[in-house]
């Protein structure tokens, strides 16, 4: 019966490893994916998503109703690459809860947006990833956008 639950210990300490070397990674790739948006760097963007995923942003419009924003991966890449290089941009990250459930994990961001060094707007990020060939790939992101409630 020891052998029995020494086995068992044992398992449940290398699946909780496991979990944590993945978030790991997933927090990584989220980083990495942050810095080449810092650097316009659309090839390196390219490879951190799975194909043109779609991106959405939820906000409240001035009649306080909520919108939802839709647009697909090439176009925010195309935006990203088309912000003058004069101009600064900081989408600051203010903590990471990353989930994982075998080959997908979810990451729950929030952020500061800033903008030629002015606080522009605040959120949470929601990505999800899928994990092929030992490497996290994003599939799907969706944002809050508001400027009202931010900690800054």
């Amino acid at each position: 019966m020891k052998k029995l639950i020494l086995l068992i210990v044992f398992s449940l300490s290398l699946s909780i490893q496991a979990q944590d070397t993945d978030a790991k990674a997933v927090k990584t790739t989220i980083t990495d994916f942050f810095e080449a948006f810092h650097n316009q760097d659309t090839t390196a963007l390219r490879t951190m998503a799975k194909g043109d995923i779609k991106l959405q942003s939820i906000s409240v419009n001035k009649e306080g109703k909520s919108v939802l924003t839709e647009s697909e991966y090439n176009q925010f890449l195309k935006s990203i690459a088309s912000i003058p290089k004069d101009n600064t941009f900081e989408e600051k990250l203010l903590s990471f809860n990353i989930q994982v459930d075998g080959n997908m994990a979810n990451a729950w961001t929030p952020y500061e947006f800033w903008y030629n060094g002015n606080f522009s707007h605040c959120g949470v990020n929601s990505f999800q990833l899928i994990k092929e060939d030992d490497e996290w790939k994003i599939i799907y992101l969706v944002d809050t956008r508001r400027r009202e409630g931010c900690q800054k």
